[in-house]
């Protein structure tokens, strides 16, 4: 699993996401929307993903070095699920290379075209970028041009 974290830019003020995406798949599988990149931001979407997967002990958790991701709390809840921790480089975004990727994606096929008045509005947005268009349609060449939930479907016989 691996997470990071974005900002979007609203009429009324930054909006915050967070994300958790399986390799495997590419599948978002945690997220989460705040307009304050905080603890609880990161921690809401790491819970998603927990609760989504029910991970076993031993599962390779990756992020950037950001300070949410080696904070206490957050530490403690991998250690809670037996997860190993695991952080870039330090200034090698291409340690991340997936998540940014995921944002790429995100800003140039949603929300760089987009002026959102609210907050709200963009999190509407972006709920159906992730939950309906990506996660279900969005082909990838990494999994012979399927979307996460076909290839996670595919492979689960």
């Amino acid at each position: 699993v691996i997470g990071d974290a974005t900002f979007i830019p609203t009429r009324s003020g930054w909006l915050y996401l967070a994300t958790m995406i399986d390799l495997y798949s590419r599948k978002v599988i945690g997220w989460s929307m705040s307009d304050k990149n905080n603890q609880a931001l990161v921690l809401n979407a790491l819970n998603m993903a927990i609760e989504q997967r029910q991970p076993k002990p031993g599962l390779i958790h990756h992020t950037d070095r950001g300070q949410l991701y080696a904070a206490h709390q957050y530490r403690k809840t991998l250690r809670q699920y037996g997860m190993i921790a695991s952080m870039s480089r330090k200034k090698d975004c291409w340690d991340n290379a997936v998540a940014e990727s995921f944002f790429n994606n995100l800003k140039n096929e949603l929300t760089y075209y987009q002026r959102y008045q609210t907050q709200e509005e963009a999190k509407t947005a972006i709920f159906e970028y992730i939950e309906v268009f990506y996660n279900r349609q969005r082909l990838h060449q990494t999994l012979n041009y399927q979307s996460p939930c076909e290839y996670e479907m595919m492979h689960a016989a």
